[in-house]
C-alpha cells in the first residue's frame, strides 16, 4: 500500500457519514418514516412533527441550480411519470460548489424556524428494490449536512492527501519499538525505494553514520525519538546530518521536528518526523558564515605576507583542501601594482597551506624531487638562493633591532647557503596552466577542481589564489574524501571571487603602508646622523629603535652638535604621530636646531626661536598653494631637551620644551632627574622657556632620551624611570653596554607602538695645558701685547707653523674690540682639534663680513681673517660678545 492508498482509506469520519449526519428513512413515496436525533437538530423538528410528511416539506425536491423535470422532460423527451417523485438516489445536479461537492446533491432545507440552509446530501436505496414494498415500507436512507462542514471536513482530507502526495516536506511514523509504519511520498523519494520496501526498518539502519549536529540533544535519531516518546514534548528545528540513501557520497541537512503520537484515549503508539532538507540554504549559510569571518580575520596588520598567510586560513579546509596565494614582487616591495603581461609579472609564494594529508601537485615550484641548484648558482629566475628573501629590507646602521622578522616559510621554497628555507620563492607557471591563463586572460579561470582567481586593486594585478579541491589523490596517495565536492558550483565561485577582492584590497592597504614606511625610514635615516664624530668634551654613545609596524615609523630624534670654543650642544626631540609626515617634520626640526646652534644661542633662546619657526605653519592661511588642506600639523606639540656643555668650565646649560628631564649620573653612581623648568611643547605658545645650569663633575653620565624608552602599554612612566636609573648607576659597564642594557630592559621585544631614542654622554674636562687665557684692557697698546702672548703660547705648543696667521687674527679681533666695544677685553687660546682663537669684549654688536671697494682705506681686516681660518662666528654672552676663530692644526699635532 502507497502513501496516497494509505491517506484514501482512512476513516476521518466525515460530516456525511450515518453515524453524525442528519439521517431521514423514506418509503417509494418519499415520505418520512424515520428521523434521527441529528436531523432534529439541524431542522428542529421532533420525530412526531417529522413523520408521515413529505420530504418536500423540509428539504427542496429540487437540488439547487437543476433543471426543472418538467423542462428536463421537454429536452430529453421522457416523461415526467418516468422519473422519481422527490429525491431520487442518481444525482441530476452538475454541483454549484466546488468539484469536492459535484458527487452530492445541494438542496435549500427549511429549518422550523423559518430559516433555510444550504445541505448537501447523499441517498442509499435499502436492498430488494421498491417493487414489491407498499406504502410505509423503507425503500432508501437520505443524509444531510450543512454544505460549510463538508466543504470544511473536504479541505482537510485534502490538506492530509496533499502531505502525504505532494509535501516537500518528508513526513515519516514510528511505532514505540521506533520502527517505520508509514511514510508520505517525500520520505520514499529520499529513499529511492516504495514503502513497502523499508517498512519496519529502524531510522539509524535508514541512515545509518548520520547524527545531529544541534548542541543540547542527543546525537542520534533513536536518542532523540525515546526522549520524545518519554517526555511528550515536540523537539523542534533539530539539525541532522547524513548522506541520503538515494544520493550517497554526498552529505545532506535536514532540519528536522518530532512530536508523540497518541490515539483518542491517550494512548502513545508512535512518533511522527518531519524533515525537510536544508541543504542548500545550509551552504548559502556556510558561505556567508565563511565571508564573515574573511571580513574578521583578513587585514588585520597591514603586511603582505601576514595577509596572504590569512587569506589561506581563513580558507582551508572549509573551501578548499589546499590554497596557494602568489604575490607580485612589485606588491612585496611596496611597488605599484604590475599592470604588463603575464611575462612581466614576477610572483613569490608567499602563501601556502594544505588540509593534513591532502596536498595536492604545485605547477608554479620544481619538482621537490629534482635537486635544487647549487650555492651560487642562480634559479629560474635568476635569484640567488642564498640572499635574501624579497621584501625583507636589510638593517639600517640606526636600527639593527628594526630588522624584520623571520617570514613563514613556504613548502617547495629553494633551500639556502645555510639550510633555511627560502622565504618568498619565486614561482613560475607553465602556458596553459589555470594560474597562466588567469594572468593572460585577468580573469578567474576554473579548471575541474582547481580555481585560481587574480588579485586585482587599481586596475592592475597584484598576484593569483589558487584554491585547489584535489580533484585526483593527494601527495598521500589516499583519494579524496567522499562527501567533499570535487568542483565549484556558481555560488563557490562567486564566494571566491569576493574573497580574493577583500583580500587584494587587503594587500593592497598593506601594499601602500610597505611603500610609505620604506619611505619613512630611509628618510629617517637619511635624516638621524649617520655617526657621530669625536668630541673632546664628551664621549657619546646612542640608540635608535624605530616604532613596530603597527604604530609605523615615528619621529623621535636626536643629535650632537659641536660648537665653537670646543663646546657641544646635546638634542633629543620627539614629533607627534608617526609615518612619512612625522618623519619629514622631525628633519625640519632637527635642521632648524643645528642652524640655531651654529649661531651660538642659549638653550631658552634656541627653544624660543625652535617655537616661533614651528608656529609660523598654523597662521599660514588655508589652501595657500591651492591644494589641500592638511587638518592636523604634527609639528604642533613635538617636544625637545637642549643642553649645552663646555668642557673647560665643566658647566652645563639646558632647557626644555615639553620633554622628560634627562638623567644625570654622578662619578658615585648616584641618579638623579633634574627638576628643570617645563615649557610648553613646541607651538603652543604662552610661556617663555628657561634654562638651568649645572656644574658636571669630570666623568658624569648624562642620559638623553625619549618617552618611548621609559613609557609602555605594560607599565607607567614612574617604573620605567626607575629601571633606567637602576641600568645606568652600574659605573664599571661602558656606554655601548649601559645602551644594550637599557634597551634590553626597558623594550625587551625590540619594538614598540613609540619610537625609542637613547643618548648617552660622558663628560670630559679640557686639560688646563691646552687652554690659555689673557685679560686685556681696552687700549691701543693692548693689540701688541695680544701678538706677544699668543706667539709665545704658540710656540710653547709647538704650533710655530701658525704664528704668523695667528698674529694676524689676534691683531684684527683685538683691534676691531678696541676701536669699537669696550673693555676689558679677553684673549683665550684653545688647542683641541683645532686651534681656537677667542676675543671677548663687552659690546653687543657684531662685525659683518663685507667686500671693501678699492679706494677704501679700511674694512679689509676681517675678509682676512676669514681667509686664514677655517670657521668663525660671533658667540654673545650677559656681558657682551666673543669673537671666536678656529684654525686647522698642523699634520702632526691634529688628533
Amino acid at each position: 500500500m502507497s502513501a496516497a492508498n494509505t491517506a484514501e482509506s482512512a476513516d476521518f469520519r466525515g460530516p456525511l457519514d450515518i453515524t453524525r449526519a442528519a439521517t431521514v428513512v423514506l418509503d417509494a413515496d418519499s415520505t418520512v418514516i424515520g428521523w434521527s436525533p441529528a436531523a432534529a437538530e439541524l431542522l428542529g423538528y421532533e420525530p412526531g412533527e417529522a413523520l408521515g410528511r413529505p420530504l418536500s416539506d423540509f428539504i427542496s425536491a429540487q437540488p439547487v441550480g437543476s433543471t426543472p423535470p418538467a423542462a428536463a422532460a421537454e429536452a430529453s423527451g421522457v416523461s415526467e411519470a418516468s422519473g422519481a417523485s422527490g429525491l431520487s438516489g442518481a444525482s441530476a445536479s452538475t454541483g454549484i460548489g466546488p468539484p469536492s461537492l459535484v458527487d452530492n446533491e445541494i438542496h435549500v432545507a427549511h429549518a422550523r424556524d423559518g430559516r433555510e440552509l444550504l445541505v448537501a446530501t447523499a441517498t442509499c436505496p435499502l436492498p430488494g428494490g421498491a417493487a414489491g414494498r407498499g406504502p410505509g415500507a423503507p425503500d432508501r436512507i437520505l443524509v444531510a449536512a450543512e454544505v460549510g462542514g463538508l466543504r470544511h471536513w473536504e479541505s482537510r482530507i485534502a490538506l492530509l492527501q496533499g502531505l502525504a502526495t505532494q509535501s516537500p516536506v518528508g513526513l515519516a511514523i514510528y511505532d514505540t519499538d521506533l520502527r517505520l509504519t508509514w511514510c508520505n511520498t517525500a520520505y520514499e523519494r529520499e529513499i529511492g525505494q516504495p514503502l513497502a520496501a523499508f517498512r519496519g526498518k529502524r531510522a539509524d539502519e535508514l541512515y545509518a553514520g548520520g547524527s545531529f549536529v544541534t548542541p543540547g540533544y542527543p546525537q542520534t535519531l533513536d536518542g532523540v525519538m525515546h526522549q520524545v516518546l518519554e517526555t511528550g514534548e515536540p523537539v523542534l528545528d533539530l539539525n541532522f546530518r547524513a548522506q541520503q540513501p538515494s544520493d550517497p557520497g554526498r552529505d545532506h541537512l535536514w532540519s528536522c521536528s518530532y512530536y508523540r503520537l497518541e490515539d483518542a484515549h491517550g494512548h502513545v503508539f508512535g512518533v511522527c518526523e518531519d524533515a525537510f532538507d536544508v541543504t542548500d540554504r545550509y551552504r548559502v549559510q556556510e558561505r556567508l558564515a565563511l565571508l564573515v569571518e574573511a571580513g574578521r580575520r583578513i587585514g588585520t596588520v597591514l603586511d603582505v605576507a601576514t595577509t596572504a598567510e590569512e587569506i589561506s586560513e581563513v580558507a582551508v579546509p572549509d573551501f578548499a583542501v589546499t590554497v596557494r596565494v602568489d604575490v607580485t614582487r612589485a606588491a612585496m616591495t611596496g611597488e605599484t601594482a604590475a599592470v604588463g603581461s603575464a611575462a612581466d609579472m614576477s610572483l613569490l609564494r608567499v602563501a601556502d597551506r594544505s588540509e593534513p594529508g591532502a596536498a595536492t601537485p604545485d605547477p608554479g615550484l620544481p619538482d621537490p624531487a629534482v635537486p635544487d641548484p647549487g650555492p651560487g648558482q642562480p634559479d629560474a629566475e635568476g635569484a640567488d638562493p642564498g640572499l635574501p628573501g624579497p621584501g625583507v629590507a636589510e638593517p639600517g646602521p640606526l636600527d639593527s633591532a628594526d630588522a624584520e622578522g623571520g617570514s613563514r616559510g613556504v613548502p617547495g621554497a629553494a633551500a639556502s647557503l645555510d639550510g633555511d628555507r627560502h622565504p618568498y620563492p619565486p614561482v613560475t607557471y607553465p602556458p596553459g596552466s589555470p594560474q597562466h591563463r588567469s594572468l593572460s586572460s585577468g580573469g578567474l579561470v576554473l579548471d575541474e577542481g582547481t580555481l585560481v582567481v587574480p588579485l586585482r586593486a587599481g586596475g592592475g594585478i597584484l598576484g593569483l589564489v589558487t584554491f585547489d579541491r584535489g580533484v585526483g589523490p593527494g601527495a598521500s596517495g589516499r583519494p579524496p574524501a567522499p562527501d567533499r565536492a570535487t568542483t565549484f558550483d556558481n555560488g563557490e565561485v562567486a564566494l571566491a571571487d569576493e574573497l580574493a577582492a577583500r583580500a587584494a584590497v587587503c594587500i593592497d592597504n598593506a601594499r601602500r603602508y610597505t611603500r610609505e614606511r620604506t619611505a619613512s625610514l630611509a628618510l629617517q635615516r637619511q635624516l638621524l646622523p649617520h655617526h657621530l664624530p669625536p668630541q673632546s668634551a664628551v664621549r657619546t654613545a646612542y640608540r635608535y629603535l624605530p616604532a613596530d609596524d603597527v604604530t609605523g615609523v615615528g619621529g623621535d630624534w636626536f643629535d650632537v652638535i659641536p660648537l665653537s670654543g670646543t663646546r657641544v650642544g646635546l638634542v633629543v626631540g620627539d614629533v607627534v604621530g608617526h609615518g612619512l609626515q612625522a618623519a619629514a617634520t622631525m628633519g625640519r626640526l632637527r635642521t632648524s636646531v643645528r642652524a640655531f646652534a651654529q649661531l651660538d644661542m642659549a638653550p631658552d633662546e634656541l627653544l624660543t626661536r625652535l617655537d616661533d619657526l614651528v608656529g609660523q605653519p598654523a597662521e599660514e592661511p588655508p589652501d595657500a598653494y591651492g591644494g589641500a588642506v592638511e587638518t592636523y600639523d604634527v609639528t604642533t606639540g613635538a617636544t625637545c631637551l637642549y643642553a649645552v656643555y663646555d668642557p673647560v668650565s665643566r658647566r652645563c646649560v639646558m632647557a626644555r620644551a615639553g620633554h622628560l628631564p634627562p638623567a644625570i649620573v654622578d662619578p658615585g653612581g648616584r641618579v638623579s632627574f633634574p627638576d628643570l623648568p617645563a615649557g610648553p611643547p613646541l607651538g603652543l605658545g604662552g610661556l617663555p622657556f628657561e634654562s638651568m645650569e649645572f656644574e658636571l663633575p669630570v666623568g658624569s653620565l648624562l642620559a638623553l632620551f625619549t618617552d618611548g624608552l621609559v613609557e609602555a602599554r605594560d607599565h607607567d612612566i614612574g617604573h620605567g624611570l626607575d629601571t633606567l636609573g637602576r641600568v645606568l648607576g652600574d659605573r664599571s659597564a661602558s656606554l655601548e653596554e649601559l645602551c644594550d642594557r637599557a634597551v634590553s630592559e626597558l623594550v625587551p621585544s625590540g619594538t614598540s607602538a613609540d619610537d625609542t631614542a637613547l643618548l648617552l654622554v660622558r663628560t670630559r674636562e679640557l686639560d688646563a695645558e691646552r687652554v690659555a687665557h689673557w685679560e686685556l684692557s681696552a687700549e691701543a697698546v693692548s693689540v701688541g701685547r695680544a701678538r706677544e702672548l699668543a706667539t709665545g703660547q704658540l710656540e710653547a705648543w709647538g704650533l710655530e707653523e701658525l704664528v704668523f696667521a695667528t698674529q694676524l687674527v689676534v691683531s684684527e679681533l683685538v683691534t676691531n674690540a678696541v676701536r669699537y666695544a669696550g673693555g676689558p677685553l679677553g684673549l683665550r687660546l684653545i688647542r683641541d682639534r683645532t686651534l681656537v682663537c677667542e676675543v671677548a669684549d663687552t659690546g653687543h654688536t657684531s662685525p659683518h663680513l663685507r667686500h671693501s671697494a678699492e679706494d677704501d682705506e679700511g674694512g679689509r681686516g676681517l675678509f682676512i681673517v676669514a681667509q686664514l681660518v677655517q670657521r668663525w662666528g660671533t658667540r654673545y654672552t650677559p656681558t657682551g660678545k666673543t669673537i671666536w676663530t678656529e684654525q686647522a692644526l698642523p699634520p702632526a699635532d691634529e688628533g
